[in-house]
């Protein structure tokens, strides 16, 4: 499904006096079955971005184009749910995205919303749950009384539920431990590679990122100041100076290029990394 937005801009109350300007002239191309990278500093637009891929605001100026739907400001758009039907968002607080007082009827919410086609809705939310590293012993459970990390997991679950073609998460680790991070990372890697599912991850979490992301647009200031896939982009020598470090492993790589000119070649995985240095100090 096509992602597009082309000079969009966005200010928030614009015709009040305490307007605020979150994008300006942006345009995105998202990459089609692969997972997306939306990182920058805490205000730099990203949420935003997210809100008008799955039109819960219309662009102030520009236009949008999600699959079908053209989103601009003085259009209505028709079939609204048909486009949440397959541009499923997972808001950055879980608590705004319930509506009901157990995972069990969160869960099937969008099923019976969307008007889902399933003879067994019981399997498919416990299978939305296992795909999120929790059991069925959570189904009868308030989902405002979970801890923040299981919040972020049932919000999650519920959106996989209902099978969308894209998937938009509005950053998903805040809240959960270093596992559920790790497990999330296997799930979305699962979900692009068996299912061909195309995935936006908004995030100021870098080294979460690098671990899972194929391309990357860094947002500052409600600009897109650097794209490219993650090689480009986390190596970049101006990516501190939009509010952005780069993950630790390739900050590592390039200090030893400076400080013993030794190359280590481009690594996201720890143990690749730890093998290079052991056959340099060799």
């Amino acid at each position: 499904m096509e992602i597009k937005l082309e000079n969009v801009g966005y200010i928030y109350n614009d015709k009040t006096p305490l307007k605020k300007v979150a994008l300006k002239d942006i345009d995105i191309e998202i990459k089609e079955g692969m997972i997306n990278g939306i990182v920058g500093p805490s205000g730099s637009g990203k949420t935003t971005i997210a809100e008008i891929m799955n039109a819960l605001i219309l662009p102030t100026s520009g236009k949008a184009k999600v699959g079908e739907f053209l989103l601009e400001r003085k259009v209505k758009i028709k079939n609204i749910n048909d486009l949440r039907f397959n541009v499923g968002l997972v808001f950055q607080f879980p608590e705004e995205q319930f509506f009901n007082t157990s995972v069990r009827k969160e869960l099937s919410f969008a099923l019976k919303r969307f008007k889902y086609k399933t003879n067994n809705i019981e399997k498919h939310i416990s299978d939305a749950l296992k795909m999120v590293g929790l059991d069925d012993s959570y189904l009868d459970r308030d989902p405002f009384l979970l801890s923040n990390g299981e919040k972020r997991k049932i919000a999650i679950a519920s959106i996989l539920s209902f099978n969308p073609n894209v998937l938009i998460l509005d950053e998903p680790t805040i809240g959960l431990d270093n596992k559920s991070k790790q497990d999330l990372i296997r799930l979305f890697k699962l979900l692009k590679k068996r299912y061909n599912k195309t995935i936006i991850v908004i995030s100021h979490d870098v080294e979460f990122l690098h671990l899972m992301v194929d391309y990357v647009f860094v947002i500052n200031d409600g600009k897109v100041v650097l794209e490219g896939n993650k090689y480009e982009v986390f190596t970049n020598p101006n990516l501190a100076s939009y509010k952005v470090k780069p993950p630790k492993i390739i900050e590592f790589s390039m200090k030893v290029l400076e400080k013993k000119n030794i190359r280590m070649g481009y690594r996201d995985d720890i143990n690749d990394l730890m093998k290079d240095v052991y056959r340099n100090v060799k």
